[in-house]
């Protein structure tokens, strides 16, 4: 099951991707409209096939006249891991993590698919991070590596697009990750059931303009999506609808010679294999 969240002219509205491509949904006004997927996922894999077969039943949605949402904006918790594969944990200088590296971002840092990306007039350094993210749909606190992918609901594509020269001006990279309109997310939700096994042997890619800066497997990443349940949960509660952003491979802008940074303009795409692609057109933060 694929699901979309998007904002029309009749408001904000759930659809999901057919296979052949188009989207049919309902706007929240309409009165069969299931919730929101922030709503749905923490009813359980019941409520999610019953809004599918509700949605799959509507009105097609003109995606030319839709704004993407992220398909989650109140997640309770995003939590992001850093240096999670092997080649750019060693292009950044840094030795191989044996415990994943952790920080967190806010929703108001969210942006949907063909959204624009914003470049704060603060910075110049705008860099791309393609990502896949897990989506937990059963939470749990002490969950054993060999039960985690059981909760976890489905996964999606993102952007953890970072303002470097802030990121790097402390030991805590929070403030780099979190300006406004950096982290792109979407432009679908696709359950579990979807892709292989926690997501593994997926094609990540990320292009600048056409150009490939980042390809690699989700086979690549250090702590694998169970180990990361598995090992969050040893100190916190994991909770439905929480967000878990994996880790982006080698090739980031900063650490390329030249260095390679977005400028308003530039279009970002990161694509993920069986998951879906992600596109983030550039712009200026308005003065």
């Amino acid at each position: 099951m694929r699901f979309v969240a998007y904002r029309d002219a009749q408001g904000e509205g759930l659809a999901v991707q057919r296979t052949d491509g188009r989207l049919t949904g309902l706007s929240k006004s309409a009165a069969k409209f299931p919730g929101a997927l922030d709503h749905l996922v923490p009813l359980g894999r019941e409520a999610l096939v019953a809004a599918h077969g509700v949605l799959a039943n509507a009105a097609t949605i003109d995606a030319a006249r839709v704004t993407y949402l992220a398909p989650f904006r109140a997640a309770p918790k995003i939590i992001c891991v850093g240096l999670n594969y092997v080649d750019h944990s060693n292009e950044t200088g840094h030795k191989l993590p044996t415990y994943p590296t952790i920080f967190a971002r806010w929703n108001s840092s969210l942006v949907g698919h063909d959204v624009p990306v914003v470049r704060p007039h603060v910075s110049t350094e705008l860099d791309y991070e393609g990502e896949f993210v897990a989506v937990i749909g059963r939470g749990g606190r002490h969950i054993s590596k060999g039960r985690a992918l059981d909760h976890v609901a489905g996964y999606s594509v993102f952007n953890d697009v970072s303002v470097r020269d802030y990121q790097m001006r402390t030991l805590q990279w929070t403030i780099g990750k979190n300006f406004d309109a950096t982290g792109a997310f979407g432009p679908s939700f696709v359950t579990a059931d979807e892709v292989p096994a926690g997501a593994k042997g997926l094609r990540l890619t990320t292009r600048l303009n056409g150009q490939v800066m980042q390809s690699a497997s989700t086979d690549d990443l250090i702590f694998d999506v169970a180990t990361l349940v598995s090992t969050l949960s040893e100190a916190m509660t994991l909770e439905a609808g929480d967000v878990i952003v994996t880790g982006t491979p080698a090739g980031v802008g900063g650490m390329r010679k030249p260095q390679v940074f977005m400028k308003p303009g530039d279009v970002c795409e990161v694509e993920v294999e069986g998951i879906g692609l992600l596109r983030s057109p550039i712009a200026s933060e308005p003065m």
